[in-house]
């Protein structure tokens, strides 16, 4: 694999428009949480649960809405277009929205509102269209930014302070469209042939990358247009190279010039602000390690999300989240390298503990309250670029029209409502912003793959560790558990690893949705005695397991699952011709009722661009 990045632009287009499934459902009234300004109220109606359509176990629903046209007419609805895909679909957000209760464990000392309602204008919705100028925003490292630069950005968000709560453009109403997104503001009334009860979720599944995009290519619209500057650009925390790691100073100070500083932001964890470093696998305790091989842990970590554990786009971008899926009970979601890893990490290492839900930062519903978040979500993003521009086969987007057509509305520069689809956010020369980037050194953590176990430190496996077809699943992560997993092939050629990549899967983890938790994954950890555990730096770690509160409160239950790259690390760890793996999960926090249902090592072929 070489270790040079080869700049890659994406030509992929597309005309086509998603092909939904309407109908002009029975009684039933959309719920809004706004009272409309010209007195309307939007009666669109939805199926009731009489007449909902009941699916059998293991029926593909794209397969039967192509068939659902004649039940439709039958019961006197308007019949349906043949589908072949069923995307989420946002509804008109101004229309229907409910208070955000998910993910928030203590309603009662919450101390943002729940009421994450966008304001109600009483405007139709836009189609998209790309924008016209010719100057791209280039995006700017946050610790590193001109004079000019930092100005600018002060003054856009003083600006965004400024407004009046109820407008699209203040920070309040910004701050909201987080938690309406990811707390329960919506449902998928829009989406395939209509699940009114079913909410809209854009964590733990492949809607996360492109949703985040939308988001900051339209607050950092905003906020050059509350500064009449149509250049404007935000910066981007870049925790993936050593001098970015700490919080950057701007941020830091709650006054600046003698006033209050539009940077800060009181709901952070105070012993991380000052010259600490970021942990990139934050387990919710502090590692009582240097900063120096903090550093190099941070570089291993980015290189997992984008080398090791993002080497397929399911790994990397999440599992397919389709109309109908809940996020509470989808039988299989998979969550992305990036997203469960150093993303989640930075949101729990900036979240002030002290506070009954972690807020800000530390949940979703409060997250976007602290300018912080979009400055790391702004490198989280830059995090896909890199991946496609490393140019190794099997890093390209998703091509499922579930995914292409699945789309979010949001208020754009203009306060016009706009639809926008994942199909239109992968190039960034047609949405006019890039990042600034030292084109003439290879990124640190590109040459941070883990060093390889020195073989006179190796044991040997132990067999008595039981094989997961003698284990009843599932099992509760309450402790250490081992399990010895059987390998599809062992000793492949670099031929044969070049067509496929060896994948672990933990399958259907159950968790309290409305706590943070973390489990580490750590496979053929066969020391001899009296070395050293393993830890996050070491080759042994596969990579770990968290997430962000965002379920319903009180002991809601969620389900998803992880992947993880074993290609590289059964090299580094000399075991490439062990016929089992030994796979180690190690709870870390949140983790007393969660269970794992399957363990599993699969051959994930290499989709080529």
């Amino acid at each position: 694999m070489s270790s040079s990045l080869l700049p890659l632009t994406s030509s992929f287009t597309t005309t086509h428009r998603p092909l939904k499934a309407r109908t002009n459902q029975t009684q039933g009234f959309r719920v809004s949480c706004n009272a409309a300004q010209d007195g309307h109220n939007d009666n669109k109606l939805i199926l009731p649960e009489s007449q909902k359509l009941i699916l059998p176990p293991n029926v593909d629903r794209r397969n039967l809405l192509v068939g659902l046209g004649g039940l439709y007419t039958v019961a006197n609805l308007s019949s349906l277009p043949a589908a072949t895909a069923a995307p989420i679909t946002t509804p008109d957000i101004t229309s229907i929205c409910k208070d955000a209760s998910a993910g928030i464990k203590n309603l009662d000392t919450a101390v943002r509102s729940r009421k994450c309602c966008p304001p109600a204008l009483g405007k139709k919705v836009k189609p998209f269209v790309f924008p016209k100028e010719k100057t791209v925003r280039m995006r700017w490292p946050a610790h590193n930014g001109t004079k000019e630069q930092v100005d600018k950005y002060r003054a856009a968000i003083k600006a965004m302070r400024a407004l009046p709560d109820d407008h699209p453009h203040s920070f309040v109403s910004q701050a909201k469209i987080h938690c309406a997104y990811c707390n329960g503001g919506y449902t998928q009334v829009d989406s395939g042939t209509g699940f009114p009860n079913v909410d809209i979720q854009i964590h733990n599944s492949w809607l996360f990358f492109p949703f985040h995009r939308w988001y900051l290519y339209f607050y950092e619209r905003i906020l050059g247009k509350l500064i009449n500057d149509p250049t404007f650009a935000l910066p981007f925390w870049k925790w993936d190279e050593p001098a970015g790691m700490p919080i950057p100073e701007i941020f830091v100070s709650e006054t600046y010039a003698g006033q209050p500083n539009p940077l800060y932001d009181v709901y952070r964890k105070a012993n991380h602000i000052n010259e600490r470093i970021v942990d990139l696998d934050y387990d919710g305790k502090d590692k009582d390690i240097p900063d120096k091989t903090q550093v190099l842990c941070n570089l291993s970590t980015v290189y997992r999300d984008l080398v090791r554990n993002g080497a397929d786009t399911t790994s990397f971008f999440g599992g397919d989240y389709v109309a109908g899926d809940a996020p509470v009970g989808n039988s299989d979601p998979s969550v992305g390298s990036v997203e469960s890893g150093s993303h989640t990490a930075v949101h729990r290492w900036v979240g002030d503990t002290t506070q009954p839900n972690g807020e800000d930062m530390g949940n979703f519903y409060s997250a976007g309250y602290d300018p912080v978040f979009y400055i790391h979500h702004a490198n989280v993003d830059r995090m896909w670029k890199l991946w496609k521009e490393l140019g190794i086969p099997g890093h390209v987007e998703p091509t499922d029209p579930d995914w292409l057509n699945a789309s979010y509305i949001f208020y754009d520069e203009n306060e016009d409502l706009v639809q926008v689809f994942n199909k239109d956010s992968v190039n960034l020369d047609k949405l006019k912003f890039n990042y600034i980037e030292n084109s003439k050194e290879v990124f640190p953590w590109r040459k941070s793959r883990p060093a390889r176990r020195n073989k006179s430190s190796q044991g040997v496996q132990d067999v008595k560790v039981e094989k997961v077809d003698q284990i009843k699943f599932p099992v509760r992560l309450n402790k250490i558990r081992k399990f010895r997993v059987k390998r599809p092939a062992v000793n492949r050629t670099e031929a044969e690893k070049a067509k496929k990549n060896e994948v672990l899967l933990i399958k259907k983890i159950k968790y309290d949705s409305g706590n943070y938790v973390k489990f580490d994954v750590f496979v053929n950890d066969i020391l001899k005695p009296n070395e050293p555990p393993t830890s996050p730096c070491d080759p042994e770690y596969a990579g770990g397991f968290a997430q962000v509160p965002h379920g319903n409160m009180k002991s809601m239950f969620m389900l998803s699952s992880a992947r993880f790259g074993l290609t590289e690390l059964l090299e580094d760890t000399n075991t490439d011709g062990d016929e089992y793996a030994t796979v180690t999960l190690v709870p870390r926090t949140g983790c007393d009722d969660l269970t794992v249902g399957d363990i599993k090592i699969q051959l994930v072929p290499i989709l080529k661009t």
